[in-house]
């Protein structure tokens, strides 16, 4: 006799966390938003192209709040209340995403620029000769 199999779901149910991590890496050709619980565990996410913004329109200011809004959004109605906002990138949409988190009511317990820094770089390719 065969046994009952199991159903298996590949999406789990909606996570709940009251405290979360806003990642935003601003580019010059993009801005992607990630929203993570304490863990690292990926709950949304959402950039300037996925928003519909396509070639030079994905690095402007704009194309960055609304990738912000839309990342968060969702979180809003789960129950998220506080968030640390990790930044990294040199892009435009760095200010503007960040403001886009503040006026969406979550609370920032910390906002924190995670750009790398290089300690001296790479070795610098030799001098052309024309």
């Amino acid at each position: 006799m065969a046994k009952p199999s199991k159903k298996i779901s590949l999406r789990k149910g909606k996570k709940r966390a009251p405290k979360g991590v806003i990642h935003v890496q601003a580019t010059f050709n993009n801005t992607i938003v990630t929203v993570t619980d304490i863990r690292g565990q990926t709950m949304s996410w959402s950039s300037a192209g996925s928003c519909g913004f396509k070639g030079a329109k994905k690095s402007t200011p704009f194309a960055a709040q609304t990738a912000a809004e839309n990342a968060i959004s969702l979180l809003m109605d789960q129950g998220m209340r506080q968030a640390e906002v990790m930044i990294s990138g040199p892009g435009p949409g760095r200010d503007t995403a960040l403001r886009a988190i503040r006026n969406s009511g979550i609370a920032l317990s910390f906002v924190r620029d995670v750009t790398p820094m290089p300690h001296n770089g790479c070795r610098p390719s030799s001098q052309r000769r024309v």
